[in-house]
């Protein structure tokens, strides 16, 4: 593939000798540069949703501006409103205990970054997970910011879109009176990484652990966790070295599914499947 063919503000001086498409990505095209000064990595799409890629790079900044040492996150070398240049990550495809014992201790870390409200970072009112918009309008409260920002928006547009049953109208009718309770003891506001499925997480040839696509913002940290858990690809030792730093509150593993709702309504909103049947079965779970 010819460089040429990228968007020129990516590209434009960065002396690529050879360009090579990538696989994985979802919703992006991803590219590996290679460079005079090294490879670099390069993800775009020809028409963006609007702020999705200045979004991200807000994202991993704020990611590289707290995580400890021991968790890497790539540089934004280059932005612009259809794509990114990152920093290349080599990885390699070995996990060992060491490793997923120190991701969890990293990640414990990253979660004591807090400030006084939920939302966006520096309270921008727009974000997205995955491609779907969302509202990140600051709130003092997270029953409150979950339910009018996250669970309202997404049922009521997974309905619309006919990817979830018109049940789940009701069913959330029925578990908003609850919802205080169901998002378990009062946690600050916390900086989550927002999309932390196991794809999202590299290894590089040194055994360092990376973030990457993240949809920060500052959330309660059992969003992370849950994530974490929905599609698998952590160890057991990720949790136990988590908690030996940043001990869950008791009866996090029951708010699993309860904070799995909206990737799964995401999910099907951008792709349909079983992911709505998912979403309602832990609706009714709680209701």
């Amino acid at each position: 593939m010819r460089a040429d063919s990228l968007p020129p503000e990516l590209v434009d001086g960065l002396d690529i000798g050879e360009v090579t498409p990538l696989s994985g990505g979802d919703i992006a095209e991803a590219y590996r540069l290679a460079t005079t000064d090294g490879p670099l990595f390069l993800k775009t799409l020809r028409r963006p949703t609007p702020d999705l890629f200045e979004r991200e790079a807000a994202g991993l900044r704020a990611l590289r501006e707290h995580a400890p040492e021991t968790l890497g996150v790539p540089e934004v070398i280059r932005q612009s409103p259809t794509g990114l240049v990152l920093e290349w990550i080599e990885e390699s495809p070995r996990r060992s205990g060491a490793t997923e014992a120190e991701l969890g201790r990293s990640l414990a870390h990253l979660h004591r970054a807090t400030r006084d409200t939920f939302g966006g970072l520096q309270d921008d009112p727009g974000g997205y997970l995955g491609s779907v918009a969302v509202d990140l309008t600051p709130h003092d409260s997270w029953p409150e910011f979950y339910l009018t920002r996250r669970l309202e928006p997404l049922v009521t547009r997974a309905i619309e879109e006919g990817r979830i049953s018109p049940r789940a109208r009701d069913l959330l009718e029925a578990v908003a009176p609850r919802v205080s309770d169901l998002c378990g003891p009062a946690e600050p506001p916390t900086l989550v990484h927002g999309d932390l499925w196991g794809g999202n997480r590299l290894v590089d040839t040194a055994g360092r652990n990376w973030l990457i696509d993240p949809a920060c913002h500052y959330a309660h940290r059992e969003i992370d966790i849950a994530m974490m858990h929905l599609f698998g690809g952590f160890g057991p030792e990720v949790y136990a070295a988590y908690d030996e730093v940043h001990p869950l509150a008791d009866g996090w593993r029951e708010r699993i599914a309860w904070y799995q709702l909206p990737p799964l309504l995401v999910h099907a909103i951008l792709f349909g499947g079983g992911y709505g049947a998912s979403a309602l079965d832990a609706l009714a779970r709680y209701a």
